[in-house]
């Protein structure tokens, strides 16, 4: 899952930005407003964490902004202040959610994942194609029951394959929500981890979930390929 971050304070910046790397996120920071608003026009975004306190542009009128522009990607908006007109005014801009802040980091992940479940494949915090089932909140990975070890990068790419059951997902489209913007899409790194994946995955199962369409990329499907 790729997220924008939007962050003036370079010191929280980098902890959220290191703390949702190290869950498996990818990650683009955003220093302003005016930056904010260019980031979505060059790459998608799964989320955005918006803080209020801007320069420039702030978040208030970046987030009704975006939402004029038609951008409909979930937005969680972060704000120092707890009076109850400040949350409304971001909600009535257009915000998924808000965070007060200080706050626990595990509470930001959980808002994450809420926001994430307006994916039709997602039930509660678990994805599931055939017999693979992933639990987005524990980051376990099993198949037939089977528990599976995945690397951070490994779970991100599973992850967006199977938000996105029975497409085929070019290596580009991929590496827009799984690699962050300055990604060199142009070497195997992808085609390395989606082998690296589909060993942990499909060895020693009859059925192969993870189909290479040539030419076009990869796809995760329970279905016969074709």
């Amino acid at each position: 899952m790729r997220i924008l971050l939007v962050e003036d304070e370079p010191q929280i910046a980098d902890f959220i930005a290191r703390g949702l790397y190290e869950n498996g996120y990818s990650v683009d920071v955003a220093r302003d407003g005016d930056e904010a608003l260019e980031w979505p026009s060059v790459a998608n975004f799964d989320v955005i964490i918006l803080d209020v306190m801007l320069p420039e542009v702030d978040g208030i009128e970046v987030c009704r902004t975006l939402r004029a522009q038609g951008l409909r990607t979930p937005i969680l908006m972060l704000t120092a202040r707890d009076a109850v007109e400040d949350r409304v005014r971001g909600l009535d801009s257009g915000a998924d959610d808000y965070l007060i802040k200080p706050f626990a980091f595990a509470e930001l992940l959980a808002r994450i994942r809420a926001l994430s479940r307006r994916e039709p494949a997602l039930i509660g915090t678990e994805l599931q194609v055939g017999d693979l089932v992933m639990d987005t909140a524990t980051r376990q990975v099993t198949r037939g029951g089977v528990p599976i070890e995945l690397t951070s990068k490994e779970f991100a790419l599973l992850e967006h394959l199977m938000r996105h059951p029975n497409q085929v997902l070019s290596r580009t489209v991929i590496a827009e929500h799984v690699w962050n913007y300055d990604f060199d899409n142009v070497t195997n790194v992808i085609d390395v981890h989606v082998k690296n994946l589909r060993k942990k995955i499909d060895e020693g199962f009859e059925s192969k979930l993870i189909n290479t369409i040539r030419g076009a990329g990869y796809r995760l499907s329970d279905r016969t390929a074709g």
